[in-house]
């Protein structure tokens, strides 16, 4: 078997290539990266140790990605991964959706040259914004969590946003490019007759991950809160109440490679929620109080001001991809946390280095 996994430099590109190895250790796999993110080249070396063929290819070039030599399977790990890409003054529009959705769209052509499946990580931020944004909550411990008593919008329940739930825009533009590298994938596996796979994934998170606020919130915070840097609680009343759901990325592997498995797609969803889920999410007052406990006491700052894209709390529903794909999380949000800041005391200048 061999994958072409894209961004394979980035945190969870470079997770899924040592998860998949451990699996299979007889698999080849051909990796690319654009090395535009700092902290990229740190697991350039370390990746090709391991056996991983490491080339440089840019997603937006069809010329890169053409030629590239032929693979049974493409992993997509490489998108912008922000909410706030393209409106935040720091990457335009067009080049968020030159990169999401342009990609996918020269993945999708080698993959129907070379008759390969194709497996997308999207994002739980295909989901629609505004009932998600006027969420009926209570807070409860320190964090918000969906109001039983207020009307819930179908495809909500208290154990977070199902498949069903709405993907009626306004998103995002980043949630909106990975809406469409969807419905593109689905419409070239039919038309040409290869496997497509749609995973949505929640707050992804573990030792390693680049240090950004707006792309790893649970990496963030543990490396801000232990070097004493500021940081506020925005929205919300500036409460912290605010929640996401966490997963390691080495969990999604098993899932992957049952699906590169399957002979057929008949009988199961090519679309799937795969997170953390209710068990494994937290709010981030909640996260304060256990950095807290870890590394002593740091005063958080209040910003009730409302912030763009904000949502009170969103927690995925992974009910169907355990009933049909006999999936569930195996790292215990504990274990997360504490690898996350195991990883922050080894690597004192981890956010100088992966997110100057």
């Amino acid at each position: 078997m061999k994958l072409l996994l894209t961004g394979v430099c980035g945190f969870v590109g470079g997770t899924l290539a040592r998860a998949l190895q451990e699996i299979d250790p007889g698999i080849e796999i051909l990796g690319i990266d654009n090395f535009s993110r700092p902290g990229s080249e740190c697991n350039r070396l370390a990746l090709k140790r391991r056996g991983v063929e490491v080339r440089h290819a840019d997603l937006r070039s069809a010329s890169d990605i053409q030629a590239l030599p032929a693979v049974d399977y493409v992993i997509d790990a490489a998108a912008n991964p922000s909410v706030l890409a393209g409106v935040d003054g720091q990457t335009g529009s067009r080049q968020l959706l030159e990169h999401n959705l342009g990609g996918t769209l020269n993945l999708l052509e080698y993959c129907k040259a070379a008759k390969a499946g194709f497996i997308l990580l999207s994002t739980s931020r295909v989901y629609a914004l505004e009932p998600l944004a006027s969420l009926p909550v209570k807070t409860a411990n320190g964090a918000f969590e969906p109001d039983p008593a207020g009307p819930l919008p179908p495809g909500l329940s208290a154990e977070g946003v199902a498949e069903t739930f709405s993907t009626q825009p306004p998103l995002s533009l980043y949630g909106t490019s990975k809406r469409a590298s969807e419905l593109l994938a689905l419409e070239y596996g039919a038309a040409f007759g290869f496997p497509v796979w749609i995973n949505r994934c929640g707050v992804l998170a573990g030792a390693g991950q680049f240090g950004r606020a707006d792309q790893g919130i649970f990496t963030y915070w543990i490396n801000a809160y232990l070097r004493r840097r500021p940081l506020q609680y925005i929205g919300f009343g500036g409460t912290g109440a605010q929640v996401r759901d966490c997963l390691h990325p080495a969990d999604l592997a098993p899932l992957l490679w049952r699906q590169i498995g399957r002979a057929s797609q008949d009988g199961v969803p090519q679309t799937v929620n795969l997170s953390g889920g209710r068990k494994q999410s937290m709010s981030l007052a909640q996260l304060s109080n256990w950095c807290a406990d870890r590394f002593g006491r740091h005063e958080v700052a209040a910003n009730p001001a409302p912030r763009r894209f904000d949502i009170p709390w969103m927690v995925l529903d992974s009910t169907l991809a355990a009933k049909t794909l006999d999936w569930r999380p195996e790292r215990s949000l504990e274990s997360i946390l504490a690898e996350i800041a195991a990883h922050a005391h080894a690597h004192p200048d981890w956010l100088e280095i992966s997110a100057p």
